[in-house]
């Protein structure tokens, strides 16, 4: 039977808080807030005192990441862990992880009062995007104990390490494993998010549930030709990297239109960028995510095969460097089925029989990380034309509205099944 959306307050307060984060942006003519930052200290303070208006004892961790936590029946029981991300990327929408914070936090204000067989914890994640440093999970990764030591080194636009960061920040980056959760310490995970997609939307679907997210992959690849005079060299004396790197872009959406995987190529750069000089130098960026390992390592290999032959034809040489491997993360079937339970019992979109929609994810979010620890469960809510890391991202209030519903109902879920296994 379906459960009447309740009043829609507490969404409108949700989507009039994602406005008050706007605020705390790092330039006046678009959102961008990042790892370790002024405007990132604003938004978990802002956050904080939201989390302590809904009963929430607040903290921050060693590595920045903001958290809330209320107690179960007993002081000290493991947590069911609740949340998504507060950082941006440059020139981003309003919804993109603060939506899913927000709405943990109305849910933890909604259960103020109902005992739980567990502790209720509400976190808000750092730097999920990777914007600042180019690496992405940066949070989430130290709260699953998987932080690496290299990582200090890397270094922002303006030239900062991580280490001076997280020193100008207030925080000791000989402390940042304190971060870390132990699996006992956590009952499971549930992240509420965007789509970032289409497929609710044109489905006339308000939620889905996600069965897995993408294993993602990302890449710099370079293509070494010689620059010479572009007046004064035949073709079939050059050596373009710049005409090899277009050919392998070319080959790269070829080979993932055909599958199901996703590559993208973002940025190229060129050297020495010269007008009236052939191109020496071409480097370019791949995203390349699937929903398995195994099927996204494949594509990689034959990418990487055909790229390589071409660039050996046109007596071009070309080098990779991986930057970023993220393992796939199936969610765990007792938390999709409370996520899908939760759904069937509140969203009204879904004629009476009608199975919610599962998809998986493919984005990345702070949940994949957490997979290393815990068992987690995501929740999906339509977004406007499936608008995502730009300033049309949108959200109806309804939604929003059948969002905390579900979500509410898949924690209350989650108390059941805890109780049953004790």
């Amino acid at each position: 039977m379906t459960i009447p959306v309740t009043t829609s307050t507490d969404a409108a307060d949700v989507l009039r808080r994602c406005s008050e984060l706007d605020r705390f942006s790092a330039s006046p003519t678009h959102l961008e807030r990042t790892y370790l930052t002024p405007e990132h200290a604003a938004a978990n303070r802002a956050t904080a005192g939201w989390m302590q208006e809904a009963g929430l004892r607040t903290w921050v961790d060693a590595a920045g990441n903001q958290y809330g936590r209320r107690e179960g029946t007993t002081p000290g029981l493991p947590a069911l862990l609740l949340g998504s991300h507060l950082d941006t990327v440059p020139d981003a929408g309003s919804y993109d992880g603060m939506l899913g914070v927000l709405m943990a936090i109305a849910v933890a204000e909604r259960l103020r009062d109902v005992d739980l067989p567990f502790a209720l914890e509400v976190v808000g994640f750092s730097d999920e995007e990777g914007t600042r440093f180019d690496k992405a999970l940066l949070g989430s990764q130290a709260a699953a104990g998987t932080w690496d030591p290299a990582w200090w080194g890397l270094r922002d636009q303006a030239g900062v390490t991580l280490r001076q960061a997280f020193l100008d920040f207030g925080l000791d980056p000989r402390r940042v494993g304190e971060a870390a959760r132990r699996p006992e310490e956590l009952v499971g995970y549930l992240e509420a998010h965007i789509e970032q997609g289409p497929l609710l939307e044109a489905a006339d679907r308000s939620l889905g549930y996600v069965t897995a997210i993408a294993g993602a992959r990302r890449f710099r690849l370079t293509v070494h030709g010689e620059a010479r005079h572009a007046g004064g060299t035949p073709y079939d004396r050059r050596k373009d990297a710049l005409v090899g790197a277009s050919e392998a872009i070319v080959v790269i959406e070829r080979l993932a239109r055909a599958s199901s995987c996703i590559a993208t190529v973002g940025r190229i750069e060129v050297r020495p960028g010269a007008v009236n000089v052939i191109a020496g130098q071409a480097d370019f960026t791949l995203d390349l995510r699937a929903a398995t390992d195994p099927e996204r390592d494949a594509m990689w290999a034959r990418m990487e095969a055909e790229i390589v032959a071409l660039c050996d034809a046109r007596g071009l040489r070309l080098s990779v460097e991986e930057n970023h491997h993220a393992f796939a993360a199936p969610c765990a079937p007792w938390l999709q089925d409370a996520v899908r339970g939760g759904i069937t019992a509140t969203d009204a979109s879904y004629p009476p029989g009608t199975e919610p929609m599962g998809l998986w994810s493919r984005a990345g979010h702070d949940a994949m990380a957490i997979a290393a620890v815990s068992d987690v469960g995501m929740l999906f809510v339509r977004c406007y034309d499936g608008i995502s890391h730009h300033p049309g991202e949108d959200v109806r209030e309804i939604d929003v509205a059948r969002g905390l519903d579900a979500f509410e109902s898949a924690v209350l879920e989650v108390a059941r099944v805890v109780r049953e296994r004790a």
